[in-house]
């Protein structure tokens, strides 16, 4: 069985300020990533258990916190990496194109990605829809609902209110600008070349 660990953010806890602060960092990631974390490997042990015992009257709620904690995990492992203290940038490259032609211009594809923003009540994401073989934007509710099979996140904005309201307030316009302040393409950009090889 498989035993999810809490990576480390990869740049410091101050790194991000003034645009997310020391504080929302350390909550979020080592409090409250650490706890989809905990769930995901407390779901897997109550699988195996009720999979050696034979009694599967819990394994329904289980299954359902893998994906509801698992999903918190990969997402919130995303988020963490499609930022930096040198963000603010916009795509290059193969990502820029791709965006251009999938949304018409970068500028109609950040003006969708704000409405998802906005509209989420969990994160809005940026995904290579394999199916369809292009970008799309999704706006996922909690982790999972509303998560479009086949599809690959490539960046990911956390919009609960645990990522903003100690810093924002009830203001997440702000914070969704203030995402992009430090958003960094280099992760995502690397994500979409690989699923591009994968896929296309």
């Amino acid at each position: 069985m498989a035993n999810y660990e809490l990576s480390p953010l990869p740049y410091d806890y101050d790194a991000l300020e003034p645009h997310v602060s020391e504080q929302v960092l350390t909550w979020h990631h080592d409090t409250h990533h650490q706890g989809y974390v905990n769930g995901w490997n407390a779901a897997e042990e109550t699988l195996e258990a009720n999979r050696e015992e034979g009694d599967f009257s819990a394994s329904a709620g289980a299954i359902g916190d893998v994906t509801h904690n698992g999903s918190g995990h990969i997402l919130h492992d995303l988020f963490w990496q499609s930022m930096s203290p040198e963000g603010g940038d916009e795509p290059e490259g193969d990502l820029r194109a791709r965006i251009e032609e999938d949304f018409g211009s970068y500028e109609a594809w950040e003006g969708e990605f704000r409405a998802a923003a906005s509209a989420a009540g969990g994160w809005a994401l940026l995904v290579y829809d394999s199916h369809s073989e292009q970008l799309r934007n999704v706006v996922v509710d909690k982790h999972d609902q509303g998560a479009l099979w086949g599809s690959h996140p490539i960046l990911s904005l956390d919009v609960w209110e645990h990522s903003y309201y100690y810093d924002y307030g009830p203001d997440r316009g702000d914070f969704v600008d203030n995402f992009f302040e430090v958003v960094d393409w280099e992760e995502p950009a690397a994500r979409y070349a690989d699923l591009v090889e994968k896929f296309e």
